[in-house]
């Protein structure tokens, strides 16, 4: 690399670490503890890129973007900070950062995106707009590297007019980032409308829909719950739009791929859909995120009147290791229980446990009875399935979901039964031939042949 970074920390061991590996890969480095020698720096012009933390002794770092932009509009400006939420990244896309990065940040990849910063300084950042009035409402919040990436996804795409499609299990927060996409873009001040299948059932409903948002933003919630009739009604409404149109948005907790492979969304609208994918990651997914989540939710409740509660040690393990089906919805109602519930200002595992209970990734399931029938273990397995959600209904379409669960079991063990020939496997199951081929395909089972000793 080639050129002068100005650093800014007010962490002497982050300052050393950045001014050792830019100096090892051939950049000039000044570095401060101090905003105002910052600021004095650009303003005598030196500097080619700055790396900047947020929070320093002498003030805001997202603050002083403006005048950086003021005084040196091509002067890269990449952004560190330990404050991991959507707002911190959304801020400093407004604010004409050139890059956002969460403490504690990758250096190899710090290293890569100032070498980027280097070679495209003349880059020209998204319009600032003013903060919406309930940024801190949203529950969006994370430090890991999946988190920060939708941050900084989200960050990019809520200025342009390309329809958005969110995708992710329920309770994730889908339709809370689209809401973020709509408070934090310049169609803020238009309305935001959801509609969900039942709007579109109507000859009218997508017209209505159309009228509602007034320019604003159309939210499609679930959009894999659609009939075809109303997927055909959303095909020749998106066909029709005119330049004053809203900005198009849909969530989905179906692979939207796998139903269109299989006949069921048309194809049409999936790409007319899809211009951004953002894919929510389950809370499951993001360990290292629960406990962040689980103090907000803690601090929320304390904001609207709830006594002061907190998570203690073994309490905070065990709701690590909760696989939260129902994902920060499911986690949000339990720390609104705990609250509630719980008898000291420190929260315990006992308590935990009685909200939370028994759950498979935390210990194995209890075997049933001896002779237990098949019906009396599903029906105990769906209770508990339906206990765990914390009071909150499952996700729709529980139903094939349930079915699913059966049937690939059923599949792969005939199929270990019958050595893997698909001929006896067909006969035992009672089913065609090429509708066992189908299953094995959709519900993509692998199928092994080998001589069974029976």
């Amino acid at each position: 690399m080639d050129g002068t970074v100005l650093v800014a920390d007010d962490d002497r061991t982050i300052r050393t670490v950045l001014t050792q590996a830019l100096t090892r890969a051939g950049c000039k480095v000044h570095a401060t503890s101090s905003l105002t020698t910052l600021m004095r720096w650009v303003g005598e012009g030196k500097g080619d890129v700055v790396i900047s933390d947020v929070m320093m002794p002498d003030g805001n770092g997202l603050e002083m973007l403006p005048k950086i932009n003021e005084e040196r509009p091509n002067l890269p400006v990449i952004v560190i900070s330990a404050q991991n939420t959507i707002m911190t990244a959304i801020q400093a896309a407004e604010a004409k950062a050139y890059d956002y990065l969460p403490k504690p940040f990758d250096l190899p990849d710090l290293m890569k995106r100032t070498a980027r910063a280097l070679e495209s300084r003349s880059r020209t950042a998204p319009r600032a707009i003013e903060e919406p009035d309930r940024p801190d409402e949203l529950p969006l919040v994370g430090r890991t590297p999946a988190m920060q990436a939708l941050y900084r996804l989200v960050a990019r795409v809520m200025n342009t007019d390309l329809p958005v499609l969110i995708s992710g299990e329920s309770g994730s927060g889908k339709s809370l980032i689209a809401r973020a996409i709509h408070d934090f873009s310049d169609r803020r001040t238009l309305p935001f409308v959801t509609v969900t299948s039942n709007d579109l059932e109507t000859l009218e409903g997508p017209a209505q829909a159309l009228a509602r948002a007034k320019g604003g933003s159309l939210l499609f919630d679930e959009v894999g719950d659609l009939s075809p009739e109303a997927q055909a009604r959303v095909v020749r409404m998106l066909d029709s739009l005119s330049e004053s149109a809203p900005r198009i948005m849909a969530t989905s907790q179906t692979d939207l791929t796998n139903r269109m492979e299989a006949g069921e969304f048309r194809q049409d609208l999936f790409y007319r859909l899809g211009g951004v994918t953002i894919q929510v990651p389950a809370l499951r997914e993001r360990v290292d995120d629960i406990p962040l989540l689980a103090a907000h939710f803690l601090s929320k409740a304390e904001l609207d009147g709830a006594p002061s509660r907190s998570l203690s040690d073994d309490a905070e393990k065990m709701v690590r290791a909760y696989s939260w089906p129902g994902n920060v919805r499911q986690l949000e109602n339990a720390m609104k229980r705990l609250v509630v519930t719980s008898r000291e200002p420190q929260i315990t595992k006992t308590e935990v446990e009685s909200v939370l209970g028994n759950q498979p990734s935390m210990e194995p399931m209890v075997s049933g009875a001896p002779q237990e029938k098949l019906s009396a273990a599903v029906a105990r397995h769906l209770r508990r399935y339906f206990d765990l959600h914390g009071g909150v209904l499952p996700p729709p379409g529980l139903y094939q979901r349930i079915l699913a669960e059966i049937e690939v079991p059923l599949i792969e063990i005939a199929l270990d039964a019958t050595g893997g020939n698909q001929a006896k496997c067909a006969d035992l199951l009672g089913i065609n031939r090429n509708t066992l081929r189908k299953k094995i395909t959709d519900l993509d089972i692998q199928v092994t042949r080998r001589r069974k000793l029976m």
